[in-house]
């Protein structure tokens, strides 16, 4: 037995005590924690043959990695919201050793041959969860290398460790070329156009780093979202909004922090795996046990889209060109890239007469979260309370805690909400599954843990942290994720939660958004920060006028990042850093925004596919897969009432509670009792008929 008060992070005590977690005490922990996991597998291989079942192999094996695998994910999640050179160096030492244990643990003959002893001979599990479970194991050893020789199994481990510590490599490059940049203006005039809010924040961004004077104010601006988009969507300063563009383009793609050699080798390190587990490409590899079930699917749905939109991408964009000239009574012509946002905002302001900073003064995050949270617990039957936040209960003084119960009793889980950007959190948005409990049960409660996280716009001075619409929806996305996590009640952890298909994964999750845009549901959170009043009517229908404005500029961008994500996973070799961007250049040329001045490559800072050893690679075609399927489940909630607790309660017992216990498309079909209508996302994005 570990003793767990020398070994902070294996405590089973809970809440965890994030104070204790420090860089000094992760090495020591992770160590005591592979020692013992390897232990409880090794005692796994000596159970006889005869003797093995369900419960001395499956079972027993997720006992043995669990507190390893808890462990690790307290030290990720510290990695993203509270990284320093401290704990950097120990996380970079414990990095390898982790990655090798796992990527042995499908290797290890012995469990492999009582793996199959059970899922092909018996004993079975009765229960239907726990045959999936096994069925799932058996697949997971095969997919990881099961069948390989002895020296295959070794040069198998050799590139997960590998493609660990790379894709690490490539995220603290983001993170770190992020940091390294702030632009502080002293002359007013460049930031002519800025919305208020905007600059107030840029102003108490400077104050709190010493920066002017009262006499002598200056302005800083930084690489975090919330500081550098709205001055491409608003700043007159064409000089400015270049400097900040050319900033930002070059995340993860300088000479200092350049991730473009990380990518030849990530992409490298996955082909020589997918040949190794003998799978045709990378996107076959990741896609098999997802809806689509083969990467060909995936890039025909990527496809598809973008040839039925492509007609009205290239009316927008002629749209945005005309209007540029004439607004400035000069020749037409394409854009820069530091002219898109800006004219793009103009444009809307001139067919709609509303700008999206107009929004900011009903969104005070406070009043956000109290109308999700009662939106949440009309809709799904749930209670959520505020939790006290002493020493050590959070990481960051500006994280709120709370608790989500189910409206009859019953704690299903605990989480955590940090919304605001800061120096060693990573950029972004997502949910972190903290700790995965069971079922509740009266007597014996085991609440699920997990963390929701942004950078959204953060309070300033005395003013409250006021939100764009685009960040509130964020807050609800990632609540859905949330409450995917906590409302599971599969007995099986490895099957809970989240722990679905990729492509199904972000249902639960962007479903939440349609609630952004209802007025019965916006009533309830959209409230002016001052006098509390909703939404007047007029702006209202100006939002939802302009909801589709440039649907086809929005869609393209995500199928652009789709269509390169699938093309490079697609069983390609290359041999220089030139031939992977040159081939990407030929194969997405179709899917870019028509640019006069050719801006460098996303992928040097796209985490998303390079940022870990999976991640969304060739899978990132899955938000719009998922977004197809929340557009066509929510049409049911549109039907029956937005905040109909019946159609609620069917989602959450019907998705969000079952976890990956059964197949994805059967979640769907009893939920919305039919397959998924294809046409469903282009319908809502008024784009529905426009042809290519």
């Amino acid at each position: 037995m570990i003793a767990q008060k020398d070994h902070p992070f294996l405590s089973e005590t809970r809440p965890v005590n994030w104070s204790s977690l420090t860089a000094e005490a992760l090495l020591p922990d992770i160590e005591a924690a592979l020692v013992a996991a390897e232990d409880g597998l090794s005692k796994i291989e000596g159970v006889p043959l005869e003797a093995a079942t369900y419960e001395t192999v499956i079972v027993a094996m997720e006992k043995a990695t669990e507190p390893l695998s808890d462990a690790w994910n307290l030290a990720g999640h510290l990695s993203s919201v509270r990284m320093d050179d401290e704990f950097r160096e120990a996380y970079n030492k414990a990095l390898p050793k982790v990655s090798d244990f796992y990527a042995g643990i499908c290797l290890r003959e012995e469990l492999w041959v009582r793996v199959c002893k059970i899922a092909d001979e018996g004993p079975q599990p009765s229960d239907r969860a726990q045959q999936r479970h096994l069925a799932e194991t058996k697949r997971d050893f095969e997919e990881a290398g099961a069948r390989l020789s002895p020296v295959e199994k070794e040069r198998l481990r050799t590139i997960e460790s590998d493609l660990a510590a790379t894709t690490q490599k490539f995220t603290e490059n983001v993170l770190d070329s992020t940091e390294a940049w702030e632009k502080t203006v002293d002359d007013p005039s460049l930031l002519d156009g800025l919305p208020p809010t905007v600059l107030h924040a840029a102003r108490e961004d400077a104050k709190s780093r010493g920066l002017g004077t009262e006499d002598k104010p200056v302005w800083r601006f930084s690489l975090q979202a919330p500081s550098y988009i709205p001055v491409l969507q608003y700043a007159h300063s064409e000089e400015l909004r270049k400097e900040i563009w050319k900033a930002a383009s070059e995340i993860g793609d300088t000479e200092k922090y350049n991730n473009r050699p990380l990518i030849l080798e990530i992409l490298s390190l996955r082909k020589e795996k997918t040949d190794l587990l003998g799978f045709d490409t990378f996107a076959d590899y990741t896609t098999g046990r997802r809806m689509v079930k083969e990467g060909r699917a995936a890039l025909l749905f990527v496809e598809d889209i973008h040839s039925r939109v492509s007609k009205k991408f290239r009316a927008e964009v002629n749209e945005l060109e005309d209007f540029r000239a004439a607004e400035t009574n000069t020749a037409h012509r394409k854009l820069e890239p530091w002219e898109v946002s800006y004219w793009s905002e103009r444009l809307r302001k001139k067919l709609y007469d509303f700008e999206e900073e107009e929004l900011r003064k009903w969104f005070p995050i406070e009043s956000v979260q109290r109308g999700l949270f009662e939106l949440a617990e009309r809709v799904f039957g749930v209670e959520i309370r505020p939790k006290e936040t002493d020493e050590g209960a959070v990481w960051d003084p500006l994280v709120e805690y709370y608790d989500l119960h189910d409206s009859k009793g019953g704690l299903l889980g605990t989480f955590y909400a940090d919304w605001y950007p800061r120096k060693g959190k990573r950029d972004g948005a997502w949910m972190n599954p903290l700790f995965t409990g069971q079922p509740v049960e009266p007597s014996d409660s085991e609440p699920h843990y997990g963390v929701i996280c942004g950078n959204l716009t953060p309070p300033s001075g005395d003013q409250p942290a006021l939100l764009t619409h685009r960040e509130v929806e964020t807050i609800f996305h990632e609540f859905g994720h949330l409450l995917h996590h906590l409302c599971s009640t599969v007995s099986v952890k490895r099957l809970s939660g989240t722990n679905v298909a990729w492509d199904f994964v972000e249902l639960p999750s962007q479903i939440m958004e349609n609630w952004c845009w209802e007025r019965e549901s916006l009533d309830l959170f959209a409230r002016h920060y001052e006098t509390t009043e909703p939404i007047p009517e007029d702006l209202f229908q100006k939002m939802v006028r302009a909801r589709n404005f440039q649907s086809a500029v929005m869609t393209m961008r995500q199928l652009l990042f789709a269509k390169s994500d699938l093309e490079l996973h697609f069983g390609r070799s290359f041999s220089s850093e030139e031939e992977v961007f040159t081939f990407l250049d030929e194969k997405v040329s179709q899917y870019r925004f028509p640019l006069n001045t050719e801006p460098p490559t996303m992928m040097p800072r796209f985490t998303h596919l390079f940022g870990s050893s999976t991640g969304y690679a060739a899978g990132y075609y899955s938000y719009k897969y998922s977004e197809m399927l929340d557009a066509d489940a929510f049409s049911r909630f549109l039907d029956e009432g937005i905040l109909n607790a019946n159609t609620g309660g069917d989602f959450r017992n019907k998705v969000l509670a079952k976890g990956n216990s059964e197949p994805p498309e059967d979640l769907f079909r009893d939920f919305l009792g039919r397959d998924p209508d294809p046409d469903a996302l282009l319908r809502r994005a008024g784009l529905a008929g426009t042809g290519s």
